[in-house]
């Protein structure tokens, strides 16, 4: 437990390593600002001291609430502790008092709880997978372990991808089987994404997972994977702008391609007929 309490400097404060959770202006920050400049901080914040600095396990937000108010210090609880537990404190506390998670923030979180269980004492010396087969999660996640497995696999995703799983534009069934992808596939993937303004169902992602594992995903096979329908998509076509580039002269706008194409496909298919 916290053994004494404070008034500190914010210019003595150090965010944690490695923060895993983002400091966002939405709502509830509003609300803490609120309160801080009616009441001041109600809640001391909690920090351990490294040298002669302090850094934060808990209250990331309120001293960035006293930042943008301008103040000077903040009431702190000193917790000297080692890194593990520092961690551990560090994430629980930040888990617990937060309304709404982002996938990549419990990612992070995850994958930062499990390196640090892998080091208290007693633990085997070896991690085999991502996620132990001997830890419980009734104890120490909210989640089951295999949505633990789950969200840890998130973090192997390049950025852009998990930005479109925290934006809720891909699912997390397909975003871990992407997540199995080397990064040049998976950029090939934001690519189409970028280019189409579709994102793969969990089907397309277990057929890219399944060929890159056998060694045969290429770019155009990407691209080939996620052009095809949907089920609940209307049937289309999908064509690269770099071959429709070639074939359209140079003087032709980008946005009369349609008109260019179709006139062209009519006088083929008049052509055809007179022959």
């Amino acid at each position: 437990m916290p053994k004494e309490l404070s008034f500190l400097p914010l210019e003595a404060l150090d965010d944690f390593p490695s923060f895993p959770f983002r400091l966002r202006r939405d709502e509830e920050f509003l609300n803490l600002l609120e309160s801080v400049s009616t009441h001041g901080v109600l809640q001391p914040i909690i920090v351990r001291p490294v040298g002669d600095r302090f850094q934060i396990l808990s209250g990331h937000r309120r001293k960035r609430a006293c930042e943008v108010l301008r103040q000077t210090g903040i009431p702190a609880l000193i917790e000297p502790c080692d890194d593990v537990t520092a961690t551990l404190l560090m994430l629980d506390s930040n888990m617990q008092q937060r309304q709404k998670l982002l996938p990549s923030e419990k990612a992070f979180a995850y994958k930062m709880k499990l390196e640090a269980l892998n080091k208290l004492p007693g633990r085997p010396k070896k991690n085999l997978t991502p996620v132990g087969s001997d830890f419980r999660t009734n104890e120490q996640f909210e989640d089951s372990r295999e949505q633990v497995r789950r969200f840890v696999r998130l973090t192997f995703l390049v950025p852009e991808l998990l930005e479109f799983v925290d934006e809720e534009r891909i699912k997390m069934r397909p975003a871990v089987e992407l997540s199995y992808l080397d990064e040049d596939s998976q950029r090939d993937v934001v690519d189409f994404i970028d280019e189409n303004e579709s994102t793969p169902s969990h089907a397309q992602a277990i057929r890219l997972r399944s060929l890159f594992q056998e060694g045969g995903l290429t770019r155009d096979g990407v691209y080939s994977v996620l052009s095809e329908l949907k089920g609940n998509q209307k049937e289309r076509l999908t064509i690269k702008m770099d071959k429709i580039r070639t074939l359209i002269p140079d003087n032709v706008p980008v946005s009369r391609y349609e008109d260019y194409i179709f006139t062209a496909l009519k006088l083929l298919r008049e052509a055809e007929m007179r022959k």
